[in-house]
């Protein structure tokens, strides 16, 4: 992070419990490729940053709150998507057809999504819009109503959602290996929650989670476009103004840490036998943790492996042999832990095939390392598809809460390139032998018996 300019009080003056505080507001960067990005807390703890991106004409607004589905436990399983879904019901404001209509009447869209580590609430409108977008979405997250009415109907809705998804091998099988890999631990748990944890989930429990939860020092907020910091700074501090959003001074709460580490199981075998015309399958290990400074080596080192059409795995799987349509690597990386994996779709009969093939190429890698052409190459493909990867509002916003919720600093643009640039050979093929080494964890779904795979190193 740069930081150049401190200064306290811009905006509208506190008002509410904290009315003594004063928030600090920071310019954290100037990016060339960019617009002037700038922090503010608020006395409350709640935090504002944003992108001002003149050229634009619409802005992304975003309210994250660092709170996910492993911050549940078991029986609360489901509560934060829950959650998520309810807050567009209704608040002491707005019905739950007030808060679509007025964005939409203006052509703004709003949605909403719910991970393992937090939950985002966004809306995209013009930039003449933004006062609107920031009022009906500040307004949802902070002072919804949960009535009984709408916690029965979302229920409902939840439960059709997660039969979807079990209709969903594809989407089944990442869900099969998380568990593989983090059992009981809540990593290990869909994010929707199961039938069994949905069905009795009370009002009071979620009401519970919600004001136990979602609380300022938790919450930051984002935007990127058309737009003026301290004007923002200034409407969102009228939209909390007497919700439970507006409270006593506080310091901002600080990122999820890194240890002490999750313990992941040792390696196994899940199988989930389901008639499908395709079978589906995941094999891969524990990795790194998102702070750990070998990720960029990580990126690389996936997109060599599977992270395109020209990766190794593309090439030798669908492209020379023709085996699978889909077949690609990924890494998943959180607080504490991580995984690294491969996807492969294919024909139930060519299961066996694809699997020898893929566990012989990671232990190639393991063994010999990968080339300075493919180093380059991954390279490549790392700073290409970041910098594309910036070229709307919403991808800008999301960088700028990830990058404060995640990780407590916003790594500039430049300093990210580099750090994938001094990425070395022997960074990416050390890293290679270490992880792909590891004995693999296998989930497959498809029309087998729990019976038909083993665990191979």
């Amino acid at each position: 992070m740069s930081s150049s300019v401190a200064s306290t009080g811009r905006g509208t003056a506190p008002t509410g419990p904290g009315a003594a505080a004063r928030a600090v507001t920071r310019t954290l960067s100037d990016d060339p490729l960019g617009g002037t990005v700038r922090r503010t807390v608020l006395p409350s703890g709640l935090r504002v940053l944003t992108e001002a991106i003149p050229a634009m004409r619409s802005v992304s607004f975003g309210i994250w709150v660092a709170v996910g589905s492993r911050d549940e436990t078991g029986p609360q399983a489901g509560a934060a998507h829950f959650l998520e879904h309810l807050l567009f019901k209704g608040t002491n404001k707005r019905s739950a057809l007030e808060i679509s209509s007025q964005i939409e009447a203006v052509g703004g869209e709003t949605n909403a999504f719910t991970t393992k580590e937090y939950t985002c609430y966004y809306a995209r409108v013009l930039d003449e819009d933004l006062p609107l977008a920031i009022d009906v979405m500040c307004d949802l997250v902070a002072d919804s109503v949960l009535t009984p009415a709408d916690v029965e109907t979302e229920r409902g809705v939840i439960l059709e959602e997660i039969a979807m998804h079990d209709d969903e091998p594809g989407d089944e099988v990442h869900d099969l290996f998380a568990r593989a890999v983090y059992g009981d631990h809540p990593l290990g748990r869909l994010i929707s929650g199961t039938e069994e944890t949905v069905t009795p989930m009370t009002r009071r429990q979620i009401q519970g989670f919600y004001r136990r939860r979602y609380t300022a020092p938790q919450i930051v907020i984002a935007a990127a476009g058309n737009l003026d910091h301290a004007t923002v700074v200034k409407l969102v501090r009228q939209a909390v103004r007497g919700t439970p959003l507006d409270t006593d001074p506080a310091g901002p709460a600080t990122h999820r840490p890194a240890t002490p580490a999750v313990r992941t199981k040792p390696a196994t075998t899940l199988v989930e036998p389901k008639e499908t015309e395709q079978a589906h399958v995941v094999l891969g290990c524990p990795a790194i943790d998102r702070t750990d400074e070998r990720r960029f080596a990580l990126g690389v080192l996936n997109n060599v492996l599977g992270g395109g059409m020209s990766s190794r795995l593309f090439q030798e799987i669908r492209e020379q042999r023709g085996l699978a349509y889909s077949v690609y690597s990924y890494a998943s990386q959180y607080a504490d832990s991580g995984v690294f994996a491969v996807y492969a779709g294919c024909a139930p009969g060519k299961v066996d095939e694809v699997l020898h093939l893929t566990r012989a190429e990671l232990a190639r890698v393991a063994a010999e390392g990968i080339t300075e052409a493919e180093l380059a190459r991954g390279k490549g493909m790392s700073k290409g598809s970041f910098v594309l990867g910036l070229e709307d509002t919403g991808s800008r916003m999301s960088r700028l809460a990830k990058g404060e919720l995640l990780y407590g600093n916003l790594m500039p643009v430049d300093d990210l390139l580099a750090r994938v640039d001094a990425v070395t050979l022997d960074d990416v093929n050390t890293l290679a032998a270490e992880l792909l080494g590891r004995p693999m964890s296998l989930a497959v779904v498809g029309p087998f018996d729990s019976g038909s795979f083993t665990v191979t190193g």
